[in-house]
């Protein structure tokens, strides 16, 4: 019998969920046949047979989260087969799987809380956070009442539901970003009535950034908070956030800088092609320099936006619409294009960051 334990399917990750599998216990398997498909992050990848064998044990169903190094599937091996090597997968000093506790199952224990024990029973038997329970009692002392009023709330508001996949990654990288990103927001406008009728908004952005950055290369940058130091980077890598009912992808537009529009045209094509069909690599969501968020493109105008570390950057194109300015003197109405900065306040200065606006916003108000 030989185990066969979950590899590690990227920098940083410490879990994945089990999408579907592609055999059952009985079957007999080759090499390299597809075995169970899984989501990390923002893409599901299917991970193969390491051995030729029958399927003695799946470990985990669809909808389960497993840890790396934990048990996917326990395989009967002739003696005569050949065993193989599984590419990247973690060595097993013995035969348990290391202790990586998923952080659902840690229970939080409210401290400074005023409740007699009866009433924390009740709460957790109601499934009742304490800590987001107003006390009525006595010195803030908590009743079971409030305990009762808050699971009545509760059960009008609908059952609880995990956020998974797509939306779960999602939660991490915002929390990540709360803790460890300083952020600061500048916002601004462009002047955007001669563009042509046909013009693709998205690669003027995409060129305006480019601009932007080869003004201010402080903002295409890496931020290293534990060493307090910065990597500056040649190649702008450009991280665009698109919207999908699974919840934000961020895929990485490579070197922008460097080419034409037609290029990125289908370079952005493809990303967007391969994002919807939940195929797009790991490898393409990861190592972006800088982002680019055309919420405007849904509503809206400004926006304080969320800096991923290491980026120290993000930047924001709101809805494009006319306006009323003053041009030579006398009141017209523009298309204006709102802008917004949010950038970590720890490494990059106000000044850079309103540098590096200004010569966005040249770029863009150019009429091609």
């Amino acid at each position: 019998m030989k185990v066969f334990t979950l590899p590690d399917l990227g920098e940083g990750l410490h879990e994945a969920e089990i999408v579907a599998w592609y055999v059952s216990v009985g079957d007999h398997v080759v090499v390299d046949q597809p075995l169970v498909s899984v989501e990390t992050e923002k893409a599901v990848v299917e991970i193969p047979a390491p051995w030729s064998g029958r399927i003695a044990v799946l470990h985990g169903k669809p909808g389960d989260r497993i840890t790396i190094g934990a048990p996917v599937a326990d395989f009967e091996i002739a003696a005569a087969a050949d065993a193989g090597t599984v590419v990247g997968a973690l060595p097993r000093d013995s035969g348990a799987a290391p202790a990586i506790e998923p952080t659902e199952t840690r229970e939080r224990v409210p401290t400074g809380i005023k409740a007699a024990p009866a009433v924390r029973a009740l709460a957790k038997k109601l499934g009742v956070d304490l800590v987001a329970v107003a006390p009525s009692g006595p010195e803030g002392t908590m009743s079971r009442a409030d305990v009762e009023r808050a699971a009545a709330t509760l059960a009008r508001a609908g059952p609880s539901e995990p956020l998974r996949g797509v939306r779960r990654a999602m939660a991490g990288s915002m929390t990540r970003s709360h803790a460890e990103v300083v952020p600061a927001t500048i916002t601004d406008e462009a002047d955007v009535e001669a563009w042509p009728a046909s013009v693709d908004v998205t690669i003027r952005l995409v060129h305006a950034i480019v601009a932007g950055c080869r003004a201010e290369p402080s903002l295409n940058a890496w931020f290293d908070g534990k060493e307090i130091a910065r990597r500056l980077h040649s190649k702008i890598d450009l991280a665009i956030a698109v919207d999908t009912p699974d919840g934000l992808f961020a895929p990485v537009l490579r070197n922008a800088g460097e080419r034409d529009a037609a290029d990125l045209r289908r370079g952005l094509a493809a990303m967007k092609h391969d994002v919807l069909a939940r195929s797009i690599p790991l490898e393409e969501l990861r190592g972006a320099t800088i982002t680019l968020s055309n919420f405007g493109m849904l509503g809206g105008r400004h926006a304080a936006l969320v800096v991923v570390p290491p980026q120290v950057a993000i930047i924001g194109a709101g809805r494009i619409a006319p306006r009323a300015i003053a041009v030579d003197g006398r009141p017209a109405a523009h298309r204006l294009l709102p802008l917004s900065l949010t950038f970590d306040h720890r490494v990059v200065t106000g000044g850079e960051a309103a540098r590096f606006l200004t010569a966005l916003i040249a770029d863009l108000q150019k009429p091609e």
